[in-house]
């Protein structure tokens, strides 16, 4: 549980031996975080996420009930993941979804329980997600220009979102990390905007400016991390921070004018598969090891024909074993990631 938990080890939750403890592949990376995706469907049609006509949504029977995902997510943490996100799609359009987040919460050993949302439904469900047991938000927010905005989305209100991000920190589910992604000659000439907004309330925000990543088509141009550091270093002065916030793969730094800390994903131009300690169950079961290969099995079938605990932990470590050293695409070319995204969860 979030509060009160006890630790490895202790009670029958906890069932395995020192030489078990721990998800290790065949390159010796320990995973210890999990993305858990609830649905596929999502409110918006993000033009670096999916086409304009929108994509066809698995069937309800595809998905993975609350029960299945607690099941799942309990025998993740038993093999020790610590920290679960969930993701979508967009998870808030999932019917109940402070039942889940009580019952992932309830999970013996689970350290952290956070949630990444587009936030345009956020305002009035957010105090029942905390209540339930969410302990952190990540929202998205591509642009602060209101038309620039629901062009990027492709149905984004921007004052809804901004609503949601406030309940959020109302909420107590501060500080909220609000996710960017930079596409060259869309988006990026607001960097600059974007700090200065979260410059206001350093105390409850944190900025995170991710690289755009290609899924089976390169719809745009990513700008790298460092690109956008050296603008930034133009007009404050920022201090690299050794700080790890939320157990993420994000390189940290704080505007030292205001005290906002910046973060920066880069997982094509400071490619960090070396140090990968996340793992991602789509909201059909799948177990996807590596953020760029599709080709993983599923949980759900062997989990619905009876399969004990122990026949599934047994899955889960042969699947994170064959996990691949890393991806192959670059900032430009390479190989591009498979699937979509809108199912993966990022």
């Amino acid at each position: 549980m979030l509060s009160g938990h006890s630790g490895p080890g202790d009670g029958e939750a906890r069932r395995m031996s020192p030489e078990d403890a721990g998800l290790l592949d065949s390159f010796g990376r320990k995973h210890t975080y999990l993305r858990v995706s609830v649905t596929d469907r999502c409110n918006f049609r993000c033009i670096y996420c999916m086409p304009e006509e929108g994509l066809e949504w698995m069937g309800r029977e595809e998905l993975l009930s609350y029960e299945e995902i607690v099941r799942l997510v309990g025998l993740f943490v038993q093999t020790g993941i610590s920290r679960v996100r969930i993701t979508g799609g967009e998870p808030t359009i999932r019917r109940d979804l402070p039942k889940l987040v009580e019952g992932l919460a309830a999970c013996d050993g689970l350290e952290d329980l956070s949630m990444t949302t587009n936030g345009q439904q956020l305002d009035g469900m957010v105090e029942a997600l905390a209540s339930a047991g969410l302990t952190r938000l990540n929202i998205s927010l591509d642009s602060l220009d209101s038309e620039r905005f629901a062009r990027l989305t492709r149905g984004g209100d921007l004052a809804r979102v901004l609503g949601g991000i406030q309940s959020a920190i109302d909420a107590g589910l501060s500080p909220v990390k609000v996710n960017v992604v930079v596409l060259e000659n869309e988006n990026d000439h607001e960097v600059e905007d974007l700090v200065r907004w979260a410059s206001r309330d350093p105390e409850n925000l944190q900025l995170r400016f991710i690289e755009y990543m290609p899924f089976e088509t390169r719809w745009h141009r990513c700008v790298p991390g460092a690109q956008l550091r050296e603008r930034l270093s133009e007009n404050w002065s920022l201090e690299p921070l050794n700080q790890v916030f939320g157990g993420g793969p994000a390189q940290h730094w704080r505007v030292a004018e205001t005290g906002l800390v910046v973060g920066f994903i880069s997982p094509l131009s400071e490619r960090f598969c070396a140090a990968c300690n996340r793992l991602r169950l789509s909201a059909d079961g799948h177990l996807r090891t590596c953020l760029s290969d599709d080709g993983t099995p599923s949980l759900r079938e062997p989990m619905r024909a009876g399969e004990s605990d122990e026949q599934l932990i047994g899955r889960i470590r042969a699947m994170v074993a064959g996990k691949r050293e890393g991806h192959g695409c670059e900032v430009e070319g390479g190989r591009l990631f498979e699937g979509v995204m809108t199912r993966v969860g990022g």
